[in-house]
């Protein structure tokens, strides 16, 4: 919390003016068994939940994060990607990516296995399952039992 010198002497609490979706420089402090504390844009404190983090993190690393949530007791959560359906753009630009280089067959699905999901794209499975049912809808790839597919163009 940023404190701000009243006129009487006092000190008065300023509001972070974080806002969510807002991304945010993040520096790795500490880890916890709840997750990691990470000082945000070099003023405030916020937490990483552990089951949210799928790519290795150490302390005194830089990264960029989001905000994920700014809490009713003005504690901050964060996330490392872009939460809600924005940060899907990204990780379904990445699936593509995939899909051309794979020869147009990904051997995974909406059924694997959220370690699986994590290894291969770094995301939960609820972002990857969001992004492909955003690519499904544009008609971009068709679901099969044994993966995804690049719709062929017609």
């Amino acid at each position: 919390m940023v404190k701000i010198e009243h006129k009487k002497g006092r000190a008065k609490k300023k509001q972070p003016g974080f806002h969510k979706g807002q991304k945010v420089a993040l520096l790795i402090s500490a880890r916890k068994e709840m997750g990691f504390v990470a000082v945000i844009n070099g003023t405030h404190k916020g937490i990483l939940y552990k089951n949210e983090v799928f790519q290795p993190l150490k302390i005194g690393q830089e990264i960029d994060g989001f905000i994920k949530k700014i809490r009713d007791d003005k504690k901050i959560d964060l996330c490392l990607q872009r939460p809600g359906y924005k940060g899907t753009n990204a990780l379904s630009q990445q699936i593509m990516g995939k899909l051309q280089q794979r020869g147009a067959l990904i051997a995974v699905t909406d059924k694997s296995r959220p370690k699986v999901i994590a290894d291969l794209f770094g995301v939960s499975k609820k972002t990857f399952k969001k992004a492909i049912g955003n690519l499904y809808k544009k008609r971009l790839i068709t679901l099969e039992k044994d993966g995804i597919r690049l719709r062929e163009k017609k």
